[in-house]
């Protein structure tokens, strides 16, 4: 069970100066310290985002329209839509494939987007308790959706042993074969030191689309690996 060695984060650029000081960070964690009421944190942490916003201090977070309410009811087990757009939120999420990572990027269009590269292997060496791996795009609940849950999100360890066992045994579905892959990295609540395994930053502006140097090897981890020269500011 082997994981590339490179995975990807898409940011809003209007984020980029806040991951720089404050790391990866989840929506739940931006909605706790935006000095939002109650009820308006409740609404855009536990309630389905239908449009793009933007938190006080300048942080954007983006919709949640692939993930109706009334899509998630007929393909959720042991929770209801609230409960997993609150899952979704505490999450930070990578993709594993660049072409999905393309698509959501063309969902995001036409704001600008910067992809941020990481080395798979460093990050998950110091955050392994806290992450967890999915075999669908858990943003996505359209178009014969999967069923989902808790369980969705497989521990890593979990998944290097067992595969997807986990997985079907508390959804009661059929078990995917151990060459099923990922789709989606996750470290819960927050990175605070994802400048520690960055391999590349790459703005994308409108209309542009990544594409991955895969003639480049990521670089080997070791524990004084320092964040990359010349980040870009903008």
């Amino acid at each position: 069970m082997k994981l590339p060695g490179r995975m990807y984060h898409l940011a809003e650029a209007p984020n980029w100066p806040l991951i720089q000081r404050d790391g990866l960070v989840s929506a739940s964690r931006l909605l706790h310290v935006a000095g939002l009421t109650d009820a308006d944190r409740d609404r855009l942490e536990r309630a389905q985002r239908l449009t793009h916003t933007e938190l006080p201090g300048g942080v954007h977070i983006r919709d949640q329209r692939p993930m109706p309410p009334a899509a998630l009811t007929r393909c959720l087990c042991g929770m209801g839509p609230a409960d997993w757009y609150a899952l979704i939120n505490s999450r930070v999420f990578f993709w594993l494939d660049p072409d999905r990572l393309n698509r959501q990027k063309a969902a995001c269009e036409p704001r600008p987007q910067v992809v941020i590269e990481v080395d798979t292997a460093a990050l998950v060496a110091a955050h392994e308790q806290w992450t967890a791996v999915t075999p669908i795009n858990t943003g996505n609940a359209r178009r014969r959706a999967a069923c989902r849950g808790a369980a969705t999100f497989v521990p890593l360890v979990e998944w290097i042993r067992t595969g997807w066992a986990s997985e079907a045994q508390a959804l009661r579905i059929l078990r995917r074969k151990r060459s099923h892959q990922p789709v989606e990295l996750t470290v819960l609540d927050a990175v605070p030191d994802i400048l520690r395994f960055v391999t590349g930053i790459f703005p994308l502006p409108t209309g542009q689309p990544f594409i991955p140097d895969t003639k480049r090897s990521p670089p080997r981890y070791t524990d004084d690996l320092a964040a990359p020269s010349g980040l870009p500011e903008f």
